[in-house]
């Protein structure tokens, strides 16, 4: 059966990374279980087993090279992927087949691989993210100087600077990497602990012996690269540590989303645009269309890891006891997709932000446009130094800016408002005069300096000390 005749999964074919494809394929899982029941059956044998250095041997022998076929035939009888794998391991280790698995639940194997996978899966999250935040610093540091006009509820207000407004989409991708790394931080094993979580089958095992059970778990998560396990737990790890994965991944979404709409709003603008290959093609129906197809995929591809976020989280709530299966199909689901969409979300972030262009002249085209209105005050302050009266001014000002607003809106005539304020004796200002004060620079405040000391105080430092993961570049599919 070819791809053309079944459905393929849009986040495999189009979005997401192979990395992480990988992170979450059939070899990852069950290479993964291979490595769990080595680490299980040497920790048995340290603490006193009857298991040989050779059946372990055998184990590591065979670690890599699954028997795939082998498992897929077993399961058509037997129904039970971790019993299938269980008993095709054994095919190819005769000697170690007796104690695969020995004292464990089939959660052992998927719990701990679930706990495993993910934390592979936030580690590229936190590689790319913080890729993400370096374009942005290169960005804004380029252009920390450039005075743009600013939007309050999308309307124009005091101007900014191109540079300031991406530290505002930098600040939220920051609050993201301490998000991850708190959760990346916090994720234990399960270990293991048995069908209801009480290690009841390694009280058999080790005829009581209490203390050598306290030492299963620690040593299992010291195999595995973590540093404990979850203190208790029913025959599953909680839920809700998924849910707390997942919540990550939708906070994330919600900053891309954000910028996305942002750029999509400046490219309408003509101000700054996402880039745009040479034969790309815009609408099929207008070919002078630019339109920002990228940013458009980040806001409709976090808009779907915002929604998945609910699933872990309903999953979580309506656990029964110690353990129910309603979890599992679900989970499938929503986390594997959540991790690929995000994926897919931050490539797209990254070649955005990497090839943005940026137009000085239509900005500054607008922002003069508008700087007259914001300029007010300051010629105010002045008419005052030269003897005018501050109230009487300030009606002046207030009429001759509705006189202006009215040629702009109604006869489409360009802002005149530097000109009616020449024209008014009250002021007592030449036209000159009045527009020495047109500097847009005058009037970014401590923009600049806002965005120096954050790439100095807050982000440099983050970024030397993930040093070791910069230098990526993104490539989208299509």
């Amino acid at each position: 059966m070819s791809n053309t005749d079944k459905y393929v999964s849009p986040l495999s074919e189009r979005y997401a990374s192979k990395e992480m494809q990988y992170i979450f394929s059939p070899d990852m899982k069950f290479r993964t279980w291979r490595k769990l029941w080595i680490a299980l059956a040497e920790t048995e044998k340290e603490l006193g087993l009857n298991i040989t250095q050779e059946q372990i041997d055998e184990l590591k022998e065979h670690a890599d090279d699954i028997n795939y076929e082998v498992a897929k035939e077993r399961e058509k009888q037997v129904r039970h992927d971790v019993m299938s794998h269980v008993y095709a391991y054994g095919v190819q280790c005769p000697k170690a087949k007796g104690i695969i698995h020995l004292g464990a639940t089939s959660c052992y194997v998927g719990d701990n691989t679930d706990m495993i996978v993910m934390s592979e899966a936030l580690t590229l999250v936190k590689k790319k993210l913080v890729n993400v935040i370096d374009e942005l610093a290169k960005f804004a540091d380029v252009n920390k100087a450039l005075p743009t006009l600013a939007f309050t509820h999308f309307q124009p207000a005091q101007p900014t600077t191109v540079g300031k407004r991406a530290t505002l989409w930098m600040q939220e991708f920051m609050l993201d990497l301490e998000d991850v790394n708190y959760v990346l931080g916090s994720l234990k094993l399960l270990g293991s602990k048995g069908t209801t979580g009480t290690q009841a089958s390694f009280l058999e095992l080790f005829d009581g012996d209490q203390e050598t059970i306290d030492k299963i778990d620690p040593m299992i998560a010291k195999k595995m690269g973590f540093k404990e396990c979850y203190p208790v737990s029913g025959q599953t790890y909680s839920r809700k540590v998924d849910t707390r994965v997942v919540n990550v991944l939708a906070g994330i979404a919600a900053s891309a989303h954000k910028f996305s709409n942002d750029i999509r709003l400046l490219q309408h603008l003509k101000e700054v645009e996402e880039p745009f290959e040479k034969s790309q093609i815009g609408s099929s129906a207008m070919a002078y269309k630019r339109n920002p197809m990228r940013s458009e995929r980040i806001a409709s591809l976090s808009r779907y890891v915002m929604v998945d976020a609910l699933n872990p989280a309903i999953t979580s709530a309506t656990q029964w006891f110690e353990r129910t299966l309603d979890d599992s199909a679900n989970k499938r689901l929503s986390v594997p997709e959540g991790f690929l969409a995000i994926d897919g979300i931050l490539d797209l972030c990254l070649n955005v932000v990497d090839g943005l262009v940026v137009y000085p002249k239509v900005i500054e085209k607008r922002l003069r446009s508008e700087l007259p209105f914001m300029a007010t005050e300051n010629i105010m302050m002045d008419a005052v130094k030269a003897g005018g009266d501050r109230q009487e001014l300030h009606e002046r000002i207030r009429e001759l800016s509705m006189e202006a607003g009215r040629n702009v809106k109604e006869k489409g005539l360009d802002n005149n408002l530097l000109e009616l304020i020449a024209a008014d004796p009250a002021f007592n200002m030449t036209l000159e005069e009045l527009q020495k004060t047109m500097d847009p620079a005058k009037y970014t405040g401590r923009a600049e300096v806002q965005v120096e000391a954050f790439l100095k105080n807050v982000v440099g430092p983050m970024l030397d000390e993930n040093k070791e993961l910069l230098g990526m570049k993104a490539e989208i599919n299509v």
